[in-house]
């Protein structure tokens, strides 16, 4: 390999990782080389220039999903040549899986050409879809302690207790390694649909299920939730609930990352989980070394005026009411998402 490749990264961004001694939760910024990924603090706005640590990449498996932290969906799993476990989360399903291929793929060339892959986790069986007991699978479904997860979601102004949403269902069904793919898992959670074991909750899965093919009548999709059947009372029944928080919450994800964002009185920088909604339009933001569920503060961006600031010897990004920062290179992009979303 070039001398030059192997110092260029191949990604970078922040994850919030679990701490080794004190499983503390903290937001690093982490950058992936072509055999190693590295992590380093962000203080006072910028990163620090020397490495809090790193995870040699040779003879690592990586596991995604990783599904053990209730509260924490989005977490894949590194477990290192000399078996020391990894605890990585990202701000959205589709950064976690992309933070998982590339690592994976970075880990693959580093086999001997003879050598057997190593890849993401998996069963060979997964993909014998025919051969699958549903009953059995509404079953493990059900397992208090290693079924899958029930909690409160938000729809149209709604809150829903005791469901789950459709990426949730399909994370789950890849981590029992029941199936291969989200694919695979998109089809027998339709099937799950089909004989009655799941039903739809709220407006967008049940337009799905109405709608759609069906292969697509189930949804992966963080934003379509489903329960089950009515006849199967084992873990609790479905009551939704109106507040005036929901409906803020209501409104369709158009984006999620991290973003520094400075503090109001002591104008320190901390990075926060942001979710920029549509219809109606509202920016929260959230604490990600925390398990609450709960917005640490939010805003309408009826009215809001969006601006870029000038380059002060710290990376560029968006002056809102709240002041917010992005990395370098993307604060024209959160201009454009925001501005569409006030539109709507």
């Amino acid at each position: 390999m070039d001398t030059d490749d192997k110092n260029t990264p191949l990604r970078e961004g922040f994850l919030v990782k679990r701490g080794h001694l004190v499983h503390n939760w903290k937001a690093r910024w982490f950058v992936l080389m072509s055999d190693k990924l590295l992590y380093y603090k962000y203080e006072g706005g910028k990163r620090d220039s020397c490495q809090r640590g790193k995870i040699l990449l040779k003879d690592c498996v990586i596991t995604c999903p990783f599904l053990e932290y209730e509260n924490r969906p989005l977490v894949f799993k590194l477990l290192t040549k000399n078996g020391v476990d990894h605890f990585l989360e990202a701000c959205s399903r589709e950064e976690r899986d992309d933070w998982a291929d590339d690592i994976t793929a970075a880990v693959a060339k580093l086999q001997p050409s003879e050598g057997g892959e190593v890849t993401k986790q998996q069963h060979p069986a997964g993909s014998q879809l025919h051969d699958i007991n549903l009953s059995k699978v509404l079953d493990c479904m059900y397992d208090v302690h290693s079924g899958i997860n029930m909690s409160n979601h938000m729809e149209q102004g709604s809150t829903y207790s005791n469901c789950f949403s459709g990426s949730a269902v399909v994370d789950w069904l890849v981590f029992m390694q029941l199936v291969l793919t989200r694919v695979e898992a998109m089809t027998l959670a339709s099937a799950l649909l089909e004989e009655g074991f799941l039903r739809p909750i709220g407006l967008k899965s049940a337009e799905a299920l109405r709608t759609a093919g069906l292969s697509e009548q189930f949804m992966d999709d963080s934003t379509a939730l489903y329960s089950f059947s009515d006849s199967l009372k084992k873990r609790g029944s479905v009551k939704a609930e109106s507040s005036a928080s929901a409906v803020e919450l209501s409104g369709k994800v158009v984006k999620r990352g991290y973003l520094l964002k400075q503090g109001h009185r002591r104008k320190n920088w901390k990075v926060r989980l942001f979710v920029l909604r549509s219809q109606p339009s509202y920016l929260h933001y959230y604490d990600p070394t925390k398990d609450d569920i709960s917005p640490a503060g939010g805003f309408s961006l009826r009215s809001c005026l969006v601006s870029s600031l000038g380059d002060n010897g710290v990376p560029s990004g968006e002056s809102l009411t709240s002041e917010a920062r992005t990395s370098p290179n993307k604060g024209s992009q959160a201009n454009q998402n925001i501005a569409q979303a006030m539109k709507q």
